[in-house]
């Protein structure tokens, strides 16, 4: 059996076995019935949208490494930023801090929160096309960094602008070899990638390489879902649930939504980001209460893609809860 499908095989013999009943003393669970590789593998297991995603950089001085479940009710994804080329940084440094026994605690409790906690890449620190870094080699350290730490997957947050911005492919080119590599090391279904690009790339007629389309057609079927950074990318870009949802700007045209699920991108694959506050970004900043009638608009058109957000702790319990509330409230 391919280990790609090993979640889809595991997941039809429980909801087999939930049609027996086993004489037990206590309620044993059929879970209980796996062995620990197959109960890690459903545990990993990619989650049906809509996705909700915080990230966190900054120093929280409530709490080192992630925050208590209870923090981010309401987000089914924490980020740990960054993994740079060079090692571990803040939020992903302190989680190798702890020992062993305190790392799986904390996943147990998320687990059971139905939080998944993955690491995010690159970031605005590192731009691995323009300094000539190898992608296979790359990805097999930073997925090699994945498997020790036990995490539940990687986000790519590439932003290499001026690679993008050369128009030669490169950058494309290096995307879809790492993307590929990942997948090598971080299999389907066993593990989460995702990826964080900004909107803007996904235009079709702005870049020489592709851009993100053309990412997408190579190994789309490779990444679980899109953390679209709909922010920093001019004061009146994706401010408005219009220019945000169906119809973006000339200066990045058909960029919203509704326009990147027109050129090929699944509805369900396209999280939209946003910075918490206004200080979280230059621009894009849109108030809780625009970005949930945003929310709620886009999925009575049929989106379900979710919610990502720039970053924990403004971006607490309280803050996705007022964002979901017109759409899927928590």
């Amino acid at each position: 059996m391919k280990l790609a499908n090993l979640g889809l095989a595991l997941g039809l013999f429980i909801a087999n076995l939930s049609a027996y009943a086993f004489p037990v003393a206590n309620s044993t669970s059929p879970l209980d019935l796996l062995d620990h590789d197959a109960r890690e593998v459903l545990r990993r297991a990619t989650p049906a949208a809509p996705h909700f995603v915080v990230y966190a950089d900054s120093f929280d001085p409530s709490t080192t490494g992630p925050p208590a479940a209870s923090a981010i009710k309401g987000y089914n994804v924490f980020a740990l930023s960054f993994l740079l080329i060079e090692g571990a940084w803040d939020k992903a440094f302190e989680w190798t801090t702890f020992t062993d026994a305190q790392r799986a605690s904390i996943k147990s409790q998320y687990a059971a929160a139905g939080i998944k906690l993955v690491v995010s890449v690159f970031g605005s620190t590192d731009v691995p096309t323009s300094t000539n870094a190898d992608p296979i080699a790359t990805a097999n350290t930073m997925a090699a960094w994945v498997k020790q730490y036990n995490l539940d997957g990687i986000d790519v947050d590439y932003e290499d602008f001026n690679a993008f911005d050369a128009g030669d492919g490169k950058a494309e080119a290096w995307l879809i070899s790492f993307t590929k590599q990942l997948r090598v090391q971080l299999p389907q279904g066993t593990y989460l990638l995702t990826h964080a690009p900004v909107a803007p790339w996904f235009s079709p007629s702005k870049w020489g390489g592709g851009g993100y389309l053309k990412v997408h057609s190579t190994v789309g079927s490779l990444i679980d879902w899109y953390n679209i950074q709909f922010y920093n990318q001019g004061v009146s870009e994706y401010t408005t649930c219009a220019n945000l949802l169906t119809t973006s700007s000339s200066t990045w045209p058909q960029t919203a939504l509704f326009q990147i699920a027109s050129n090929g991108v699944p509805l369900s694959k396209i999280v939209i980001g946003k910075p918490a506050t206004s200080g979280d970004a230059n621009n894009g900043f849109m108030s809780t209460s625009t970005l949930a009638t945003c929310l709620q608009q886009a999925k009575n058109q049929g989106w379900n893609g979710g919610a990502m957000v720039w970053e924990y702790p403004r971006a607490n319990a309280a803050w996705i809860s007022a964002v979901r509330s017109l759409s899927w409230p928590v």
